[in-house]
């Protein structure tokens, strides 16, 4: 279903900005199928996947049997992980998902390590309300200025955010189609 909507250049960017290190600890925030988890696993990283349910943890378990991977059911804004236990923490398009964009982005950066990086990509703001009915999006995408801010407010350091070089693209049920831009945002604890 992710391949409808965007490629792999955007956990290319993700992993990128990051500057992931074979043999460290990623945490992979609201990970669904384990989109960027396979980019992680795939560059020799120990992976923590969180997600809320329980059926997409156990796909990820069914892909990714053969590598690091400690899989959790936990929610982005109370994460089951301890403090400063991962070098890196990746959300893609998991904010506009979150109830508190601020208080999720601020337990991502509890759980990173001194000198960590925390890299979310998700999308710029938009107005195609067929998204939240349809996809239960709760956020209709995000101004980069806000996550710039809620970024620099969580303790983060050397803020960027950029094009991540891609559009999300979706059509509605009633054949809708929106084409929305995807932000990389990245910061330094």
């Amino acid at each position: 279903m992710r391949k409808s909507f965007f490629s792999e250049t955007v956990r290319e960017k993700a992993l990128s900005v990051a500057g992931v290190e074979k043999g460290r600890t990623a945490a992979d925030i609201g990970a669904g199928t384990g989109f960027i988890t396979e980019g992680l696993v795939r560059k020799g990283l120990r992976v923590i996947a969180v997600d809320r349910s329980e059926v997409m943890l156990a796909e990820m378990k069914k892909k990714f049997g053969g590598f690091q991977v400690d899989y959790c059911v936990g929610d982005a804004e109370k994460l089951p992980i301890p403090d400063e236990a991962v070098d890196y923490v990746f959300a893609n398009m998991c904010l506009h998902h979150v109830e508190s964009p601020p208080k999720a982005i601020k337990e991502m950066v509890r759980i990173l390590k001194s000198g960590g990086r925390l890299v979310v990509t998700d999308l710029d703001e938009h107005s195609f309300e067929f998204l939240r009915e349809e996809h239960h999006d709760r956020w209709m995408g995000f101004r980069r200025e806000d996550i710039e801010r809620w970024f620099r407010e969580a303790g983060l350091g050397n803020v960027s955010v950029e094009c991540a070089g891609e559009d999300c693209c979706a059509q509605s049920c009633c054949g809708e189609y929106a084409r929305v831009s995807i932000f990389v945002a990245s910061g330094e604890k």
